[in-house]
């Protein structure tokens, strides 16, 4: 294991930082080109995260009623629940499709064709029947839908992380891929203005037609960001390993051969921090509504709040791992979670609007974008340049599927089991959170790593 590394401006070569001299040196990095790439990536993501927070609030809030309307209100909130998770499902699924694309076709080829799926199953889901319209047919619909929107979001923050990180310079990397999560906190805020807004119309309005316009409005960001992903360049590291003709036949079955290591520390380090991520996202919506009685009008409000103060985070600790480097930032944010859960569920049960606002935006700025900034450069610098756009993606999704995919669902269960306890609820939270705070603490350190190498940062460096 790494020992942590001293501050930026002094720091001496070391196994993770040293290249391999057999290869050669990483291309210098265009401004243009890292600017076109940041406002992409976070464009995307918002799409991406915007699609996700609609459908989730949509889920805690109103999905129940327009598609499970004969089960009883807990069994409709986890049948609504359990469509969420589905989508997490496909997410690894369409790791596996498209990470063979990304190494091979080259990262811009895939963020194109993961945006218009995603688009259009958010658009779709917003022309479905309900079951009063439709019946058993309504649900089924929804869950292909769902699916759509998982299977397309299983390479996107994975695919705007990796580009970022082999276009920005070292020393830079931190900051400018964690714009990937400011993109996400955007969507995020997003999706909360759509339903503050849509909140607004009548109950019999928003049951019918409120919802509808809430998922045709991702139409919008779909082709503003397709505009701006067009005209991405490809990452100079893809472009070179194109040149030199040494992209993988199959890069998903070289990271099953090679580069296990470094995918299994990315799927345990996501685990936690992404049970926590969705728990405050999806399922505390829920949990503020039929638990301790707020209002539905206020959930999106702290939602929105959070999301602004987590997109900040997220520049600020990538930023931060900048200069101190990514595992003693990484490490710091897990630890603090695993002992946040149950201040935030004495808050929130207080009912008090302050208490609930302040527990939701510190659960926004560490377990939603500030951890995951720092994962936006520290993920992809794990892995060697042939497979590291499969390495990221099968890590994080396969971590996303048994982790924020189904946290909802453990919760809203655990809930129910234990008489609306919140105890163990909290005692999950902080138990999966100590899994990513161990396999950080044995994952190397990969500040300014040279992302030009074949090598993953696992591996020894030749001398």
């Amino acid at each position: 294991m790494d020992s942590n590394p001293t501050p930026a401006t002094a720091r001496p070569p070391s196994p993770a930082t040293s290249p391999d001299p057999s290869t050669p040196a990483e291309p210098p990095a265009d401004p243009r080109a890292v600017r076109r790439a940041a406002l992409a990536g976070l464009i995307g993501t918002a799409l991406e995260q915007y699609d996700f927070v609609i459908y989730g609030t949509a889920s805690a809030l109103i999905f129940s009623d327009l598609f499970f309307p004969n089960a009883s209100p807990s069994v409709g909130i986890l049948a609504s629940f359990s469509t969420y998770a589905v989508g997490f499902a496909a997410r690894p699924l369409g790791g596996l499709f498209f990470s063979r694309f990304g190494d091979r076709l080259g990262r811009k080829w895939v963020l194109v064709a993961t945006l218009l799926l995603m688009g259009g199953s958010t658009l779709a889901i917003g022309l479905l029947p309900t079951y009063n319209e439709a019946g058993l047919l309504a649900p089924i619909l929804l869950l292909i839908c769902r699916m759509g929107q998982g299977f397309g979001a299983g390479a996107e923050q994975s695919g705007g992380a990796t580009l970022l990180t082999e276009t920005a310079a070292p020393g830079r990397r931190g900051r400018l891929s964690s714009l990937v999560m400011t993109g996400a906190a955007l969507g995020t805020a997003l999706g909360a203005v759509a339903w503050i807004l849509a909140q607004r119309l009548p109950d019999d309005a928003l049951m019918s037609w409120g919802w509808r316009l809430i998922f045709g409005s991702s139409l919008l960001v779909t082709v503003i960001a397709l505009v701006l992903r067009r005209k991405l360049n490809e990452s100079p590291v893809f472009t070179e390993l194109k040149e030199q003709q040494e992209r993988p036949a199959s890069p998903v079955k070289e990271v099953f051969q090679h580069g296990r290591k470094p995918m299994l520390l990315a799927l345990f380090m996501n685990f936690g921090v992404s049970t926590q991520s969705y728990t405050y996202q999806v399922f505390m919506a829920s949990y503020l509504v039929s638990s301790v009685g707020v209002d539905k009008d206020f959930v999106p409000q702290v939602l929105l709040i959070g999301a602004l103060c987590g997109g900040l985070a997220a520049i600020c600790f990538g930023t931060l791992s900048d200069r101190l480097g990514r595992r003693p930032v990484y490490s710091t944010i897990a630890a603090a979670l695993v002992l946040l859960p149950a201040p935030t569920f004495i808050a929130l049960n207080t009912g008090s609007h302050v208490a609930i606002t302040v527990a939701i935006v510190i659960g926004f700025i560490l377990a939603c974008h500030g951890s995951v900034g720092v994962q936006m450069s520290y993920f992809p610098e794990l892995f060697g340049k042939r497979y590291r756009y499969a390495g990221v993606t099968l890590g994080r999704e396969f971590s996303s599927l048994i982790g924020g995919g189904v946290a909802p669902l453990i919760c809203s269960a655990l809930l129910t089991a234990f008489s609306g306890s919140w105890i163990p609820v909290a005692v999950y939270m902080s138990l999966v959170t100590a899994v990513s705070l161990i396999a950080t603490r044995m994952s190397p350190e990969t500040l300014d790593r040279d992302l030009n190498t074949a090598a993953d940062s696992t591996e020894p460096v030749r001398r």
